[in-house]
């Protein structure tokens, strides 16, 4: 792929700060103030990028990219354009005319450069389809230009960067065959920059050799566990380096897949929607100084003709404005397939708790006071970037492994698909080992400051008690109320995730005794509740003890929460029998709910009543269906408003994969 960058741009200051930043990242750069100077530029150099000014001196920008466009010869460069003018109208107009990328100044370069790279990728992959890409990461010219050398004799594309930082930021936009970098480097150290590889989904299974000058004893252990495949001191000969490269990329497993998922240290757009031209600013320029590039919409209107033409990756979204309200545009975005997975961070007042609530209820993914300081609204949006890319890269586990059920199962015989069900097993348990580790190391990064929050809130109200006004006290008992329940969310997420991965234990269960026992503990915790309690004798299956008290709890939890506002509150279990297996109910005469929204009941995060009604995380039911999917079951839910609940359950044959553990 030609790694020639045209730059088209009447600004010298632009021209040069663009030209120093891709020739630094390796590119061949030919500047150009005007349209004129660019059209001679095409006819003499091929390129492979161009970087387009919308208004330039004698002419449009878009009109040399449709010039681009209808040459055989540069019709396939890809063309970036950059403009001051922040309208959306421009932006949409410029994508739609053809440009593959739509920037806005003030730009970032590190962001232009990762993005110009994306851009290339796809391209230059069919041409290294045979050729292994190795990212060389060490701050020594001598050193690094001694070993380029070597790895390109020895038949490797090499990729150079000389901190961690520009490292991360390349691998996230090349995706390399294999990773050395040097254990010593400014700013972030090679075992840092291992670690945050192991930690991103997109890159977390390339190869890495970890160089060090230390000749300590413990040097090659600790490179180990920093997430190393191997380790090699610097003062070994080349041959030793190539040798142990040529070893780990034998071994390492490839064609994963990964290529698919967005990388944590690439380019990454938001898109802020508010009819505050202030505020807007204010938020630009926070987020522009994180390396994001930042679309501004005054309206929601706005909002959805430009994410009808261009991808983001988090919406901030104002919930009071004019016109297309937060709430409808919120309503809208989440309507969408292609749409409804951006994560979006509702922007509201303080004093808009339940209008806030509401905005949760129709969709959003978190929410935040304008009055918060920008570091926390910076810290929102890496923790919603993260948790989308920990739902894609699950998402395109599953389908991955289902298109490969499907396609073997068109290709082999009865026996050759047996025994590819069993590979799948086998890799679906080490892809979710992996998650499982991905899940518990985000949970610890983000218990700790959250148990920061709630004690330092708890100290204020009993320290400074005397020194705040009702408002304060009141705002810190929201502050520890929030933390509490993130916390609890992060407890319930990862039980959930446990429900699938446990040991199957396939036994007798007295379900009679174990619902009493449930409801006995329920009535201790809530001596001043007088609920009817009816569990019919003999209720037996056969199954795993451990899972099914956790789905009794959660059901008949549920009915105790529900019937909280019932004066004569009762609860029912027991059997009945349809002709084939036996089917578990459990009946409550509290609140109940609309059957029109039946279907949500079992989804993660779903819930049909507010929180300040009744509390709960929303995981309690899809955990309940989990476990009685694993029990070869079903479970699903009647009900009315104000007329009380029924949920019913069976538990049939264990499945296929099930029977084979046991």
């Amino acid at each position: 792929m030609n790694d020639t960058v045209l730059i088209v741009d009447d600004s010298l200051t632009v021209r040069m700060d663009l030209a120093d930043a891709f020739a630094a990242a390796g590119f061949r750069v030919v500047p150009c103030a005007t349209a004129a100077e660019a059209h001679d530029a095409l006819q003499r150099t091929p390129i492979g990028l161009a970087i387009l000014d919308v208004l330039l001196p004698d002419g449009d920008g878009i009109d040399l990219m449709r010039h681009i466009r209808a040459t055989p010869a540069s019709a396939n460069v890809a063309v970036l354009m950059l403009s001051a003018e922040a309208e959306v109208k421009d932006r949409i107009r410029g994508l739609q005319t053809g440009a593959d990328e739509y920037v806005g100044k003030p730009y970032d370069r590190g962001y232009l450069v990762a993005r110009a790279q994306e851009l290339l990728r796809d391209r230059r992959q069919d041409e290294r389809a045979d050729r292994a890409t190795v990212l060389l990461i060490d701050d020594s010219l001598t050193f690094r230009e001694e070993l380029r050398r070597a790895l390109e004799t020895a038949g490797y594309a090499v990729l150079a960067a000389e901190t961690g930082e520009e490292g991360l930021r390349l691998a996230a936009s090349a995706r390399p065959s294999a990773i050395v970098v040097d254990g010593t480097l400014p700013g972030i150290d090679g075992a840092t920059v291992i670690r945050r590889i192991r930690m991103d989904a997109a890159l977390r299974r390339t190869p890495c050799l970890l160089l060090t000058a230390s000749e300590e004893k413990g040097a090659e252990l600790r490179a180990l566990d920093a997430g190393a495949d191997t380790f090699v001191r610097k003062g070994e000969e080349t041959d030793i380096i190539l040798a142990r490269l040529d070893t780990m990329l034998r071994t390492a497993v490839r064609g994963n897949g990964m290529a698919d998922t967005a990388s944590l240290s690439g380019p990454k757009r938001i898109l802020a929607v508010d009819d505050s031209v202030t505020y807007l600013q204010e938020i630009a320029e926070a987020l522009r100084g994180e390396g994001y590039d930042v679309v501004l919409a005054h309206s929601g209107e706005e909002a959805i003709e430009m994410l009808a033409v261009q991808q983001v990756d988090c919406i901030l979204l104002d919930l009071l404005m004019p016109g297309m309200s937060g709430r409808e545009t919120c309503r809208r975005i989440k309507a969408s397939p292609v749409l409804r997975d951006i994560p979006l961070v509702m922007l509201t007042a303080l004093e808009e708790r339940e209008a806030m609530i509401d905005g949760l209820t129709i969709g959003a993914d978190d929410f935040i006071a304008k009055s918060s300081e920008l570091e926390v609204l910076k810290a929102r949006v890496r923790a919603q970037i993260r948790r989308k890319q920990f739902e894609d890269e699950n998402r395109r586990i599953r389908e991955q492994l289902l298109q490969t059920e499907l396609e073997a199962a068109e290709a082999r015989s009865a026996r050759e698909l047996a025994e590819v069900r069993a590979a799948l097993v086998e890799e679906i348990q080490e892809k979710n080992r992996e998650l499982e580790a991905f899940s518990y190391s985000v949970a610890h990064d983000l218990r700790a400051p959250l148990r920061g929050i709630d004690g330092f809130s708890q100290a204020l109200l009993e320290d400074y008690a005397d020194k705040l006004d009702p408002e304060g006290r009141q705002h810190l008992i929201y502050l520890r109320e929030s933390a509490q329940h993130m916390a609890q969310l992060i407890d319930d997420l990862l039980a959930l995730s446990r429900v699938t991965r446990s040991a199957f234990e396939n036994e007798p269960v007295d379900l009679t005794e174990m619902a009493r026992d449930v409801l006995a503990r329920l009535q201790r915790d809530h001596p001043d509740r007088r609920v009817r309690l009816n569990v019919a004798d003999g209720l037996v299956a056969q199954g795993d003890a451990r899972l099914l008290r956790i789905a009794l709890e959660n059901l008949l939890g549920n009915a105790w929460k529900f019937t909280a506002k019932r004066a004569a509150a009762q609860i029912d279990m027991g059997i009945a029998a349809d002709g084939g297996a036996p089917r578990y109910f459990i009946r409550d005469n509290g609140a109940g709910f609309d059957m029109t929204y039946a279907a949500k009941l079992f989804g993660v995060f779903q819930r049909l009543h507010a929180a300040h009604e009744f509390e709960g995380t929303g995981i309690g039911l899809a955990t309940v269906q989990r476990i009685v999917h694993r029990h070869g079951g079903r479970v699903w839910a009647e009900g009315a408003v104000d007329q009380g609940a029924t949920f019913h359950f069976t538990l049939g044959a264990l499945p296929a994969a099930e029977s084979s553990r046991q």
